[in-house]
């Protein structure tokens, strides 16, 4: 880090310019992030669901095309015959500009059938579409027909038009996400620049981790667009990644940018303060980055391609926030000189003005009211520190039973998916798929599919029509070669319900062996059973993910033992509170708010951490290493928390269900992890285990790197390196 800094110097025009040109190619780009985004990736690889999806071209071709169809429905009773003609002619012209659809003759003549037989009682109209893609190719016809019908815009004639299928359902999904996130950032921008405000008391200040914040979204913007042509990309990708990309990146400027006003107060120029915060604040940026992409590389462990993408938009937010937090920022500070660590005009006034009226009209004017305020902030966290620890083991065991007990409901947790029901009542889309479940009912657009042997086919469809869930059963395709038979069945309720997750886990049980099943409950069945047994292994793996880089930073055992085992009771608390609140969680929710966390929650450890560490090396009194590194970081690493919190809850205020279980679960774990843990259980567990703190085996030790962040140290004016 210091010999990074040493470069910057020398290249600050270039490396700003390059930082600049990046940001201007990503604007045109990050405006249409969300164009190409998928609604699929559930898909489960060697899947029972999945293998028949992948054979259905060869037994009988156009089987798999996509379902999709208009809804008309009447806004009265008064509304006519003549209405609803002039309505389905104006939807035929609109589909007849998209390629791969068409509404084909016989089926726009039953439509008009229907609509002469019902005369002036119009009723809800489910016209049927045929597409010449499958489900999984057809979001991006979904989402071209639903901008040619004009669904986005609020409909005031005498009819209104719906699309319904699975593919509308995500491409509905898609304008959705677009909006809340719009909405999100609207507000969570101007939370945390307040935030920041209050924390540095300087707008200039202030306005650089914002300003990283948005580069860094922004950019990844552009970079999710670019992928998403070319892999498959979950429609919830954007959120991810700006809910993510907001918080850290806001945190590893606030990190690196609070290390360097503090180094410039204690005295040291500011060449010698931005090398110091590189050098330390930086390295702990570093590790916490590196433990977070880690931890989300974790997520690759659950083959879902909806998991993988979403774990892949937050890494690149990730990565392009510490190389901002490495490069960008020392290159600003330099640009923006004094005004980057000095009280802004209108701050300082406000304060002196504040402290006139609470002092009876006396105005401090000495130069060191500001290492007064600092000694107050010590002796405030120093008392608390020497509170905690006078009785550790009563302390520690009393937050921990709190955490335990705010976990035990996620003991009963229950996991769903669906697109349906992420979206809010009286939703355009959700509008139209209650329509057409009120004439066709709620599973006609989500059959189950079954393949087997030619010879079998009747004894699967005698196991179907027994299945109380299934309404009714259509006769059997045969394949070319009639040695295989396609049968579908139409479900009572629909197929992302959990009556139709159990219909699915009935029939595998009562089908014949050689039979395959399939369609979109079995899809979600998959899914679930495949996400659910992966969380073990996801949690093993960012268990040691933190084990080891934690090992690595502190050279120690225990610490990072300990850091552990309190993420764990972090993200248990956070499930149980999920629980509590929503009563049923989205499958991917677990497994997301497990890896997030634990890299998130790095942040903190590492910040803390190695502060305690730096304070151990220069006296070797662990009571007072812990003291001082409390109360030289809490008010750090408490500013941090709240931003990375009032980022989540503006997720959790504004987005679809599963943005908000999301958000709620990571606002819930960082709170916790940044009070709880932070400031009760690590000074009462360092005190409980003293010396044994720093244990590291020679054998180790001798492997380990040694990054010597201590070397430089608090209160390092003195004796920072300047080149």
């Amino acid at each position: 880090m210091l010999a990074l800094d040493r470069w910057l110097r020398g290249h600050r025009t270039p490396v700003l310019i390059t930082w600049l040109a990046l940001l201007l190619i990503a604007l045109p780009f990050a405006a249409k992030q969300s164009d190409h985004l998928s609604g699929g990736g559930y898909s489960i690889p060697g899947s029972g669901s999945q293998t028949l999806f992948e054979r259905l071209p060869h037994v009988a071709p156009g089987a798999q095309n996509a379902r999709l169809a208009i809804v008309l429905v009447p806004a009265g009773r008064t509304t006519g015959a003549h209405a609803m003609q002039a309505s389905l002619a104006r939807a035929q012209s609109k589909v007849a500009t998209v390629a791969d659809v068409t509404l084909a003759p016989a089926a726009r003549a039953a439509a008009i059938h229907q609509i002469a037989a019902a005369g002036s009682r119009q009723r809800p109209l489910v016209v049927p579409l045929a597409a010449s893609v499958n489900e999984e190719n057809a979001i991006n016809l979904a989402v071209e027909l639903r901008k040619q019908l004009g669904l986005s815009s609020p409909q005031d004639s005498a009819v209104a038009v719906h699309l319904v299928g699975q593919s509308a359902l995500w491409a509905g999904l898609q304008d959705l996400s677009k909006k809340d996130l719009a909405t999100a950032e609207r507000t969570g921008f101007p939370i945390v620049a307040l935030i920041l405000v209050a924390v540095f008391g300087s707008l200039v200040a202030a306005a650089l981790p914002l300003a990283l914040g948005g580069v860094s979204v922004l950019i990844t913007g552009a970079i999710v667009y670019w992928l998403s042509q070319a892999t498959e990309m979950s429609v919830f990708v954007t959120n991810m990644a700006s809910m993510i990309g907001i918080g850290v990146a806001v945190d590893y400027s606030l990190f690196v940018l609070a290390r360097y006003r503090q180094e410039v107060r204690a005295g040291a120029s500011a060449e010698q303060a931005r090398a110091t915060a590189l050098a330390t604040s930086g390295v702990a940026v570093v590790f916490s980055a590196a433990t977070v992409v880690t931890a989300l590389l974790g997520l690759y462990l659950v083959h879902a391609t909806a998991i993988r993408s979403l774990a892949l938009g937050a890494i690149i937010v990730v990565t392009i926030s510490v190389l901002a937090a490495s490069t960008l920022l020392p290159c600003l500070i330099s640009l923006l000189g004094e005004r980057t660590h000095g009280q802004g005009r209108v701050f300082a006034w406000l304060t002196r003005k504040t402290r006139s009226l609470t002092k009876g009209g006396a105005s401090p004017q000495s130069a060191n009211s500001t290492t007064t305020d600092n000694a107050h902030k010590r002796g405030f966290w120093e008392a608390w520190t020497a509170r905690v620890t006078r009785r550790p083991a009563l302390v520690a065991a009393t937050a921990a039973a709190v955490m335990i007990a705010l976990a035990l409901p996620a003991l009963k947790m229950h996991t769903a998916d669906g697109a349906l029901r992420q979206f809010p009542p009286g939703n355009e889309t959700r509008t139209g798929f209650e329509a057409a479940a009120s004439v066709s009912g709620r599973g006609a657009s989500t059959p189950l599919e079954v393949l087997v042997p030619a010879a079998q086919a009747a004894t699967a469809a005698r196991a179907l029509a027994h299945d109380p869930e299934v309404t009714s059963v259509q006769a059997a395709i045969r394949s070319h070669d009639r040695r295989e038979a396609l049968i579908r069945a139409v479900l009572r309720d629909d197929g992302e319900s959990s009556q139709a997750r159990e219909a699915v886990a009935r029939l595998r049980s009562q089908l014949p062996r050689d039979a395959l099943l399939g369609g979109d409950a079995a899809f979600l069945a998959d899914y679930r059973a495949a996400v659910i047994g992966s969380l073990w292994k996801v949690a093993l793996f960012v268990m040691g993910v933190t084990f080891l880089v934690l090992m690595m930073l502190l050279r120690s055992i225990v610490l990072p033992l300990k850091a552990v085992v309190m993420n764990l009771l972090s993200v248990g608390a956070a499930y149980g509170v999920l629980t509590l609140v929503f009563g049923t969680v989205e499958t991917l929710i677990p497994v997301l708010v497990l890896a997030v966390v634990f890299g998130l929650s790095m942040d903190y450890e590492v910040f803390l951490l190695s502060r305690i560490r730096e304070r151990y090396a220069v006296h070797g009194d662990t009571r007072r290493a812990v003291s001082e590194g409390l109360s030289s970081s809490a008010g750090t690493i408490t500013s941090a928390a709240l931003i990375m919190v009032c980022v989540f809850s503006v997720f959790a205020l504004t987005g679809v269900p599963s943005i908000k279980q999301l958000g709620l679960g990571c606002a819930l774990a960082i709170a916790i992890d940044a009070t709880v843990v932070r400031l009760v259980l690590v000074p009462t567990a360092m005190e409980l285990f003293g010396e044994w703190n720093w244990w590291l085996p020679r054998g180790i030790a001798r492997v380990l790197p040694d990054t010597s962040i201590e070397a430089l140290g608090e209160g390092s004016a003195a004796t920072a390196p300047t080149g």
